[in-house]
């Protein structure tokens, strides 16, 4: 089994670096036409079984990979964006400001974070854990690709935890929107053999975002 996990396409919020969190975006145009490459880029793997976070931005872009194959989006809470708490709908600059202290702990220790009135990265490493037990309950021993669609956090946090990786490692990781991470499930161990894989977007040229 191969799992493969893919983050949602751009929205206007990724480009003005506001945080998101729980807050309902949808893809931007940009994101949309990411989305749809995407979707042509998978159409002829073998693919299983497609999860999605509930959020626009994700579902949408799990809906365009769908849509090459004859199975539905399975809508997970597990894969659902990290709850930034009173940081949600705020910039970037605006949370720098007016959080300075936890914002700084943020960038150099987000394991020891929990945002205020939100979620920690350990919350988010629980839930998203207990969906890959699940996939490898159902799916494990079969050949195919296991698709789950969400966000940075979601994947920087999911790719830590099969890595054998403390939440500490989190800002080692960079993942572009769109980004694909693909591990392979072998005698009950995650091997990673691709990492955010965006090749698929070189046609659209243009600037790249930040990791945000």
């Amino acid at each position: 089994m191969t799992i493969m996990l893919i983050r949602h396409g751009e929205t206007a919020w990724n480009v003005r670096e506001v945080f998101r969190g729980r807050i309902d975006v949808e893809l931007n145009e940009t994101g949309m036409r990411q989305a749809e490459l995407l979707g042509k880029y998978l159409s002829q793997e073998n693919i299983l079984a497609i999860y999605s976070s509930p959020l626009k931005r994700a579902l949408k872009t799990a809906e365009m990979i769908a849509k090459h194959h004859d199975i539905d989006v399975e809508i997970t809470e597990g894969l659902m964006d990290l709850d930034f708490g009173e940081w949600q709908g705020l910039p970037h600059e605006t949370v720098k400001e007016k959080y300075g202290e936890l914002y700084r702990k943020w960038l150099e220790y987000p394991h020891e974070v929990r945002m205020p009135n939100g979620e920690s990265l350990d919350d988010v490493r629980e839930r998203g854990l207990r969906l890959v037990e699940e996939v490898v309950d159902e799916y494990g021993d079969r050949e195919g690709i296991i698709a789950l669609v969400s966000h940075r956090v979601v994947n920087k946090v999911l790719i830590c935890a099969l890595l054998g990786l403390d939440n500490s490692h989190f800002w080692n990781i960079r993942i572009d929107t769109c980004g694909i991470t693909t591990f392979e499930y072998e005698k009950g161990r995650f091997v990673l053999i691709r990492h955010n894989d965006i090749s698929f977007l070189k046609s659209l040229g243009g600037r790249r975002t930040s990791d945000f």
